[in-house]
């Protein structure tokens, strides 16, 4: 439950444990395996597209919400692209609790047809009224924000915790930007857990706030164009996420839509898993870039328009 005037804080080790309890019968350890067909053989795949609802975001929402107690048996709320949303109608499906989510006109199908799927109640804002949901968050009690919870951010961090385990020397780590829950969790948790790796945002040329946020030193609002990428980009770094972007990540890892394109279809066909856009961005900053080895990169989801991927998959970009 959120209001306007959350401060989100960085989770520290006791917090990433708890939440790692917290979601241990709803979300997967998700495997951790080596890129093949690369030049380079020090880049991983964190495989979160193979979450119960596609997509890591299972961990923070389901986190969040049983973090709630009783005073949310009535029902919660959200604004999300889809995969925030997919994991709190999960969640909320298998505790008795009604979701409503706010999505963008951009949302892509297969998210909203999802959320139907999971029994949530889906409602249709156009974009900027939809992004203005999460910049300035509503006060009602009810409203579980995606990325400025303090739960959200403990509950992305379980995917850090389990990296360093599974790659004590990872150096890098690369992570599509949405709102910066999922980076800024991550980077807590590689800190936490004693390791000295840095944290990338990934993001394109459809919208990169980070890349304009550091180069002029607070957030600014830039071009954001809506493409196949859903959930990644946006029209600024939301504000209350600035202090936690600036001392946790190291820059913007950019990357063309092209480029994550032929991401998408390599991981389809040397993999056989399909990555959204978002999912496939790190991927291709990875290769793009001299980032320093072991690389990681977040696979965050599979939610891709079956359109959008024959075209992918045929050589093009949507």
């Amino acid at each position: 439950m959120t209001d306007s005037a959350i401060t989100p804080t960085i989770p520290d080790r006791t917090t990433i444990e708890a939440a790692r309890v917290r979601i241990s019968g709803l979300a997967l350890r998700t495997p951790l395996v080596r890129l093949q067909g690369s030049a380079r053989s020090d880049i991983f795949l964190k495989l979160e597209l193979l979450q119960p609802v596609g997509s890591f975001k299972i961990r923070c929402a389901a986190n969040a919400l049983l973090s709630c107690g009783d005073s949310v048996r009535g029902g919660v709320s959200t604004a999300s692209a889809g995969n925030f949303a997919q994991g709190l109608a999960y969640a909320g499906r298998a505790q008795g609790i009604p979701v409503t989510a706010y999505v963008p006109d951009t949302a892509a199908r297969s998210k909203v047809e999802a959320l139907e799927r999971f029994g949530a109640n889906v409602v249709t804002l156009a974009y900027d009224r939809w992004w203005a949901m999460l910049a300035e968050p509503p006060t009602d009690p009810a409203f579980i924000h995606p990325v400025i919870e303090n739960e959200v951010l403990a509950g992305n961090a379980t995917i850090g915790a389990e990296i360093v385990e599974d790659l004590p020397d990872v150096a890098t780590v690369l992570v599509p930007y949405g709102g910066g829950g999922l980076s800024c969790g991550i980077a807590a948790a590689l800190k936490a857990y004693g390791s000295g790796a840095e944290v990338f945002a990934s993001e394109t040329e459809a919208g990169a706030p980070v890349r304009a946020a550091f180069a002029a030193g607070e957030p600014v609002t830039v071009p954001f164009a809506p493409s196949f990428i859903t959930g990644m980009g946006g029209p600024t770094v939301i504000p209350a996420m600035w202090p936690l972007v600036r001392s946790l990540l190291k820059g913007s890892a950019f990357v063309s839509l092209a480029e994550t394109a032929a991401a998408v279809r390599m991981l389809a066909e040397r993999h056989h898993v399909i990555a959204e856009g978002a999912g496939a961005a790190p991927v291709a900053a990875a290769l793009a870039g001299d980032h320093p080895g072991p690389v990681v990169c977040i696979v965050s989801g599979g939610h891709l328009d079956a359109a959008h991927l024959a075209t992918i998959l045929a050589g093009g970009v949507p």
